[in-house]
């Protein structure tokens, strides 16, 4: 629901069990109460793709039977799975930038018993044209946090099941150089090409790579697109999720036309009503969603998305069976 300031305080005050997304200005006025929130200015509604810091997204997780908070640091983030319930679902919600998104994307794929415990969320950010600083919100005691990750663990009903989908419009390219970094990091400057040393943002230039083309790595079986932010005036490439020293990375196969990709990968999707769902950035840019509307997805615009590990430029959702 996209809604307003005083309509969410309400929802706060009956008690109800709430995800929020919004504007730091609009979450640090919320009282304390049953809710989760993370901050962006951009979002899908039912009226289309929109940046505002007037309004918020709420999510009523009215399907939970049992709920609990947790906050996590790089010490304890891979308790994740193991905090959560048997059969539920798990929000999370993480700063863009922080040590502790870094490290969940690096130990999620080895994390024990993760894909038996389905999780969805996003990596908060901010306002692009003005800067600042993304933000995560424990509303049950009414903190915030630049550093940390917080999450929501819901008990579902017996009888009920949890699933988490992704709308991806990359595919891999073998023919593609490999690339490899020297160091975990999310601002890059040198890599190698096939075994030889040279600079990122070199490489990108002199091929006429389109940085709209996410890099990938195979993680056991499954694609993971890094995206490019920018490259800065110094020549340093700048990432919205870290690569890795012990991964191996290929550009994603060129897409003709992203708009029309994303918009053909989206009218495939068929008899789905997703109770959260959340897109990419690089997605409403690229894909040109201000003012067009992604039935039946509606949510906030991340810097990154949640389902089960960390993902870049993807379409994430989830629902209760």
């Amino acid at each position: 629901m996209f809604t307003n300031l005083n309509k969410t305080k309400e929802m706060i005050a009956e008690g109800k069990l709430l995800h929020i997304a919004a504007d730091e200005s609009l979450l640090s006025q919320l009282p304390k109460g049953n809710w989760i929130g993370g901050t962006t200015p951009y979002f899908i509604s039912n009226e289309g793709g929109i940046k505002t810091k007037e309004k918020l997204f709420v999510t009523e997780l009215d399907m939970a039977s049992h709920h609990k908070f947790c906050v996590y640091d790089t010490e304890n983030v891979e308790n994740v799975p193991s905090d959560a319930f048997s059969n539920g679902l798990t929000f999370l919600l993480m700063p863009f930038s922080a040590e502790v998104t870094a490290e969940y994307c690096k130990k999620a794929p080895s994390m024990d018993d993760l894909l038996m415990h389905p999780a969805v969320g996003w990596i908060t950010g901010f306002d692009l044209d003005a800067g600042g600083c993304a933000k995560v919100f424990d509303g049950s005691t009414g903190t915030s946090y630049a550093d940390k990750a917080v999450a929501l663990h819901i008990e579902l009903p017996e009888g009920k099941l949890a699933s988490i989908g992704i709308v991806n419009i990359f595919d891999e390219d073998n023919s593609n150089d490999i690339i490899e970094f020297p160091k975990d990091d999310l601002v890059i400057e040198k890599c190698r090409i096939n075994g030889k040393d040279t600079l990122f943002s070199s490489y990108i230039m002199e091929n006429g790579i389109d940085t709209k083309l996410p890099l990938q790595a195979n993680c056991n079986g499954s694609l993971l697109n890094i995206s490019i932010k920018e490259i800065t005036h110094d020549g340093t490439v700048c990432l919205f999720a870290p690569v890795f020293a012990d991964e191996k990375y290929r550009f994603a196969k060129a897409v003709p036309n992203y708009a029309d990709a994303f918009g053909k990968k989206l009218a495939a999707q068929d008899n789905i009503t997703p109770v959260f769902s959340c897109n990419c950035i690089l997605n409403y840019l690229y894909g040109e969603l201000e003012g067009k509307s992604t039935p039946p997805y509606e949510g906030p615009v991340t810097f990154g998305e949640i389902a089960y590990q960390l993902l870049n430029q993807t379409l994430v959702y989830a629902g209760v069976l």
